[in-house]
C-alpha cells in the first residue's frame, strides 16, 4: 500500500500505483574536474575584418541573429577558419577574407562534426538537400 501525502504509511489510500516507467530518474551533474587542452590564439582584428567584409549572416544557412532576436542578436556570429588552426601547427598570417567565414553556432558545430571539418559548400548542399525532407527548418 502506498502512503498518500500527509497520511501515515499504515493508513489506506486511493493513490494510484507508480509504475517503473513513471518513476523519475535523476542523474548526477556538476562535479568539477580538470581537463587540459591546447588553445590557439585568435586575432580579433582578423575577425573584425572578416565580419566587415561578409557581414553577420551565416555563410552556410544564411541565419541572421539580429533579424531573429533583435538587439540581443546584433553582431553575434561565430567565425570559422576554413583551414583549422590546429592543423597548421604554428603561428601563421591569416587573411580574413580568404581564410575566415561567419557561421552560426549550429552550423559551426556541424562543420566540426568530422575531422577534418567538412567544407562550407558541402554543409550548405547537405542543408539544401534536407530542406525538402524536414520540418525542423
Amino acid at each position: 500500500m502506498l502512503a498518500a501525502e500527509g497520511l501515515g504509511s499504515d493508513q489506506p489510500t486511493k493513490a494510484a500505483a507508480i509504475y517503473p516507467d513513471e518513476v523519475a530518474e535523476t542523474y548526477p551533474e556538476g562535479a568539477k574536474y580538470t581537463i587540459r587542452v591546447n588553445a590557439y590564439e585568435r586575432n580579433t582584428d582578423a575577425r573584425k575584418k572578416c565580419l566587415a567584409h561578409y557581414g553577420y549572416r551565416c555563410a552556410v544557412c544564411d541565419f541572421d541573429f539580429e533579424h531573429r532576436y533583435g538587439q540581443r542578436g546584433k553582431e553575434f556570429i561565430h567565425v570559422h577558419h576554413l583551414v583549422p588552426v590546429s592543423s597548421i601547427g604554428q603561428a601563421y598570417e591569416v587573411d580574413p577574407i580568404m581564410d575566415l567565414r561567419p557561421v552560426c553556432p549550429n552550423c559551426h558545430a556541424m562543420l566540426h562534426r568530422t575531422n577534418p571539418p567538412c567544407g562550407i559548400d558541402e554543409l550548405a548542399a547537405s542543408l539544401q538537400e534536407s530542406q525538402g525532407t524536414s520540418s525542423d527548418l
